[in-house]
C-alpha cells in the first residue's frame, strides 16, 4: 500500500446491526474502502485464505463456530492489521497477546474508530517502501497417524494430537474441527475425507456433520450423545450402527 492508496477493509461480525454500524464507519472514512463484509467467520476465512488483499480486518470476538481470537491465529501471511471489536473489555489481554493493532468496545464511537485507523495508517507508513505481497494459496491440510497419535497440518504447522483426547470431529464448510476436552483444532478438508483417512476404528460417523470417538461417549439419550461437556446429535441413518458399535465395546 502506498501513502496515497486507500486501505482495503474487511468486516466480520455475526450481528447485523453491529456489522451495519461498522460498514457506515468505513464508508465515512476517506482512507478506507470496504472490500467485503461477512456475518460468518468460516466464510470470511475462506475469503481471506483465497489470497484476497486485505489491509484492515475489523473483527468481532464472540461468534459461533470460530471466535475472533481463534480466527486471528488462523489468518494467512501476510496478516492484515487486526482491530478487534467487542462488547466486553475483558478480552483485551488475550487480544494484545495476539498482537492485534487495536481493540474497540461496542458501541463503537466514530472518533475512537478514527484513532484506530490512524494507528493502521502509521503502521503501513512505517513499513514503506515495502509493500505487502498477496497471500499464498491455501495448501490442503493433511493428516496421518502412528501408534496412538494423530498428526494434523494446520495453519502451517504439523501438530501431534493423542487421538484418545479427541472427543469428536465436526464439519464446518470446507474445514473440520477436532474437539478435545481443552481445546479445538481447525484444519482444512471435509468430514468425508477425514472419515476415509482416519485409521482408528472407534471413530464413527453419527451424523452428516459429526464423527465421534466411541471411547469418550458417556451416554446416548434422545438421539443425543454426551461426550464430556458436549452433546452431539445422532441422525436416524447412523443410529442402528452406532448402537451396535457401542454394545461391542
Amino acid at each position: 500500500m502506498s501513502t496515497a492508496a486507500l486501505l482495503t477493509c474487511v468486516i466480520i461480525d455475526d450481528n447485523e446491526i453491529n456489522r451495519f454500524t461498522l460498514e457506515r464507519a468505513v464508508q465515512r472514512h476517506d482512507q478506507l474502502t470496504l472490500a467485503a463484509s461477512f456475518p460468518d467467520a468460516i466464510e470470511a476465512l475462506t475469503y481471506l485464505r483465497a489470497g484476497s488483499p486485505v489491509d484492515v480486518l475489523l473483527l468481532d470476538i464472540e461468534m459461533p463456530h470460530i471466535s475472533g481470537l481463534e480466527l486471528v491465529k488462523l489468518l494467512p501471511d501476510p496478516k492484515p492489521a487486526v482491530i478487534l471489536v467487542t462488547t466486553h473489555a475483558s478480552f483485551a489481554v488475550d487480544a494484545f497477546e495476539l498482537r492485534v493493532l487495536d481493540y474497540l468496545v461496542k458501541p463503537v464511537n466514530y472518533a475512537r474508530f478514527c484513532q484506530a485507523i490512524d494507528r493502521v495508517t502509521e503502521q503501513y507508513r512505517a513499513a514503506l517502501p515495502a509493500s505487502p505481497t498477496p497471500a499464498a494459496p491455501t495448501v490442503p491440510t493433511d493428516l496421518s497417524a502412528t501408534g496412538t497419535d494423530l498428526f494434523v497440518k494446520t495453519n502451517g504447522r504439523l501438530l501431534r494430537i493423542n487421538f484418545e483426547d479427541v472427543l469428536f470431529i465436526e464439519a464446518l464448510s470446507t474445514y473440520v474441527v477436532l474437539v478435545t476436552d481443552k481445546q479445538k483444532h481447525i484444519v482444512g478438508g471435509t468430514l468425508k475425507n477425514m472419515e476415509e483417512r482416519l485409521p482408528f476404528r472407534h471413530f464413527v460417523r453419527v451424523h452428516r456433520s459429526y464423527i465421534v470417538n466411541l471411547h469418550r461417549v458417556q451416554a446416548l439419550e434422545d438421539n443425543m450423545l454426551k461426550l464430556g461437556t458436549h452433546e452431539v446429535p445422532v441422525s436416524r441413518a447412523y443410529q442402528e450402527e452406532l448402537v451396535q458399535r457401542l454394545q461391542a465395546l
